[in-house]
């Protein structure tokens, strides 16, 4: 059980612009994800049924949102009450001895992979809704950015020292992208909101792949073979400044929902004992 504490995340540049509109970009971010090919087997194949976005989306949603939020806004008392939940999940995702492509969830590289591409999607859905980053806000968005690591079992001092320190980490990653054809099947399969059941899917389907491939940076468009153009472009950027002129006028509360429904559940387990993964 986690007690309240009077320690704040206010310092927390990641959790100061929320915005409900950032799940519009939550596919494109699991396709970076398990673009890095241990990282897709390890959640396609991992034995945590409980975890299994076919199974039970809704859930898988909602955890995944609650690591966001608390990475993002929580205190250390609640991270590490987080953090200790997750390795119990962690510690039965690894690979057969005899598995084509080994994978542990411990591996501390696979998991910075993933806390830089839950910090560049930050960094997009941050420019589609809000702006630009000025060259202050972009400094404390990155300090900020390696709780998302943190969270997990990233060293604070494995995190790219700067900004261009992670330029240079994450041109290297985009590198070793290696997508094969399971694993295309798998995230397209996302991407077209499939996990949803059919009628989601034939409602939604196309504008979610339309969504999540304009969120997708180009290497990772190339290596899921999605098609992209000028005109699809105008299309997406059209759509995302209809969205920043809505959030303009919207009230904090309506702008930040759900995510900030996520948060408020999820202390709430925190400090009943309740489970939140």
């Amino acid at each position: 059980m986690v007690r309240r504490s009077q320690q704040t995340s206010a310092g927390s540049a990641l959790g100061d612009e929320i915005h409900g509109a950032s799940l519009l970009a939550g596919g494109a971010n699991v396709i970076m994800q398990l673009a890095r090919k241990p990282v897709g087997h390890g959640v396609m194949y991992s034995p945590v049924a409980t975890g299994n976005i076919w199974e039970h989306p809704i859930k898988r949603t909602r955890t995944t949102l609650a690591y966001l939020m608390t990475a993002m806004r929580g205190t250390d008392e609640e991270r590490r009450a987080l953090r200790k939940q997750i390795d119990g999940v962690h510690a039965h995702v690894r690979s057969a001895p005899d598995a084509e492509v080994p994978y542990n969830a411990f591996d501390p590289e696979l998991q910075l992979w993933v806390a830089a591409c839950l910090y560049r999607g930050v960094e997009d859905t941050y420019r589609a809704f809000v702006g630009e980053l000025d060259e202050a806000t972009a400094e404390t968005l990155y300090r900020d950015g390696k709780r998302l690591g943190t969270t997990l079992q990233v060293r604070e001092d494995a995190w790219p020292a700067d900004l261009a320190a992670f330029e240079e980490y994450w041109a290297k990653g985009t590198e070793l992208i290696d997508v094969d054809e399971p694993t295309r099947e798998y995230l397209l399969g996302i991407a077209r909101l499939r996990f949803y059941g059919r009628p989601v899917a034939w409602l939604l389907g196309g504008f979610g792949e339309f969504i999540t491939t304009g969120f997708l940076h180009p290497p990772f468009r190339e290596a899921m073979g999605l098609r992209w153009d000028e005109r699809r472009q105008r299309r997406f950027d059209a759509l995302l400044r209809a969205i920043r002129l809505v959030n303009r006028f919207l009230p904090r509360v309506l702008r930040e929902f759900p995510l900030n429904l996520v948060w408020w559940d999820t202390r709430r387990r925190l400090r009943t004992g309740k489970p939140v993964i």
